[in-house]
């Protein structure tokens, strides 16, 4: 299935006449599997994590370009699919259910990923960085937990349309949009990237209202 929400990054800072690779892990935050209990609606450590999954990496489909194609975009991984199959032959990033992950996006100058591969680890080294930002950590699971964020995924999934309800009466509508507000759901956030490959700098910047 696909990521929702979609992660998406504004880079600067490259040259843009170099050519660049985008790319996306996914890593797991700790060694700890989790559960949801209800009751306190909080997710508590429930054991060791599972066994390492087979690495596997989305290369953005618009690598290798360059610096200045890259720097005057946003950046979105809204094609990027995940799974809990380990046998998973169609390239989708492998996760384990009801444990913690830290997406990471990957800039790569062309020189330098010769090695870079969907089915390998990162490659390393100078002309290689990583980037990770604490908000994006989020717990995998097959069903949801909390039934604000299945309304949540079925409103604002693009993939989730025939899921919802258009005879909704006004006092649902009211009574989601309040939820909406409280929650800030009507912000999009997009992560920028600014750096040289000397320093790094993240700046999170919101998106105005959408109408």
């Amino acid at each position: 299935m696909r990521m929702f929400p979609a992660m998406r990054v504004k880079i600067s800072g490259l040259d843009p006449h170099q050519q660049y690779y985008i790319a996306m892990d996914i890593v797991p935050v700790d060694n700890k599997r989790y559960r949801y209990v209800y009751h306190s609606s909080k997710w508590m450590v429930a054991g060791n994590a599972d066994s390492p999954v087979p690495p596997r990496v989305y290369i953005h489909p618009d690598s290798p370009a360059s610096g200045e194609t890259w720097m005057r975009q946003v950046i979105s991984f809204d094609k990027l699919k995940l799974t809990n199959n380990e046998l998973d032959d169609q390239g989708h990033i492998i996760l384990h259910s009801m444990h913690k992950y830290q997406p990471r996006v990957h800039v790569i100058r062309k020189d330098c990923g010769d090695d870079l591969s969907p089915i390998k680890p990162v490659p390393t080294g100078e002309g290689v960085k990583a980037f990770s930002f604490p908000e994006t950590v989020f717990t995998t699971v097959t069903a949801y937990q909390n039934q604000q964020i299945t309304r949540l995924k079925i409103d604002r999934n693009p993939f989730a349309k025939g899921f919802r309800d258009s005879g909704r009466n006004r006092k649902r509508k009211v009574v989601l949009k309040k939820e909406e507000k409280e929650r800030k759901l009507n912000r999009w956030t997009c992560y920028q990237i600014e750096f040289s490959w000397k320093y790094l700098i993240f700046r999170r910047e919101e998106s105005k209202e959408r109408r």
